[in-house]
């Protein structure tokens, strides 16, 4: 199952939130990647069935969700995971799943207990199922979210910031859960948090102001950035130039160590060395270069 988006745009008011979308999305994980405000929310509600483009077109498989007929029916292959999914805090775990396996017309009860009880072995929750939602971890919460997102097996699974507000081993645990998710279906993993995509995803786009700015492989995107991440030492008076984009600064005796992206730190600064960038350094770069170009937005593919 494959879904393919055509010159997709959201207009709401005067206000145009997704302008000229074209993506091929297929099997395994998918990355879409941009800053709070980009679109990225409503190209996700979009291919979920639950906004209608103001013009262009989304077919999931051989369902064209223009018509009402196939959204209808595409919706039995979509699970899908909001950023701010609204739990019932006084239910348990399991209470939850199985009311929201009542609204996807799970009616077999057999059946759908069962596959709850596989649910929640799949996310980690079997020991925590008949504790109230309200006891539950912002991790757990979230975790919860997949499994009702999983319901009826869909073959196309969309998960909006998902990590958010989640401590380190969490977000470990999540990322895993969905790379192993991907396997045998879709999954989009919506975020601003380059790392959930650095440490998941292979292809990626990234939307900036509702267009497509980049559309392609990780490892293209953090290419972009060679000879353009450096690192140096500088005296704690440097006055860093506008040019240059930290990544991090580090105190150290001798003054502070700047991980940058830019054109080659020159001036006060030693021990300048250039580095291997990361996908963190190739999505800074491309913002730059968005920056600069702003009166003409750059071309997906660019690189």
């Amino acid at each position: 199952m494959d879904i393919l988006i055509e010159h997709v745009s959201k207009r709401y008011g005067s206000h145009e939130a997704l302008r000229g979308i074209d993506l091929h999305i297929e099997q395994g994980m998918f990355g879409l990647l941009g800053p709070n405000g980009a679109g990225k929310t409503t190209l996700l509600r979009i291919q979920a069935t639950l906004l209608r483009p103001t013009t262009g077109r989304v077919v999931i498989d051989s369902f064209d969700l223009g018509q009402a007929a196939h959204r209808k029916a595409v919706r039995a292959y979509l699970g899908y995971l909001p950023q701010e999914l609204g739990l019932y805090p006084d239910l348990t775990g399991r209470e939850l799943l199985d009311y929201m396996g009542l609204l996807k017309r799970l009616y077999d009860r057999t059946a759908r207990r069962r596959q709850i009880a596989a649910l929640l072995e799949v996310v980690n929750l079997t020991g925590s199922a008949d504790r109230k939602i309200k006891t539950y971890s912002g991790g757990m919460k979230r975790r919860l979210g997949i499994a009702q997102a999983l319901l009826g097996d869909p073959q196309i699974l969309v998960v909006d910031e998902p990590t958010a507000g989640l401590d380190p081993e969490e977000r470990i645990r999540l990322r895993t859960l969905l790379t192993g998710l991907a396997e045998n279906r879709v999954v989009i993993l919506s975020t601003h948090v380059v790392e959930d995509i650095s440490q998941t995803c292979e292809r990626i786009a990234v939307l900036d102001q509702g267009q497509l700015v980049f559309d392609g492989l990780t490892r293209q995107l953090i290419a972009a950035a060679v000879s353009h991440t450096w690192q140096f030492l500088a005296a704690p008076n440097y006055v860093l130039p506008a040019e240059l984009s930290i990544i991090s600064a580090l105190p150290q005796k001798a003054g502070t160590l700047y991980h940058v992206v830019g054109p080659e730190p020159r001036g006060p600064v030693q021990e300048v060395q250039s580095l291997s960038p990361t996908l963190e350094d190739g999505y800074v770069w491309l913002r730059k270069l968005l920056v600069s170009n702003r009166t003409t937005p750059l071309p997906a593919r660019s690189f």
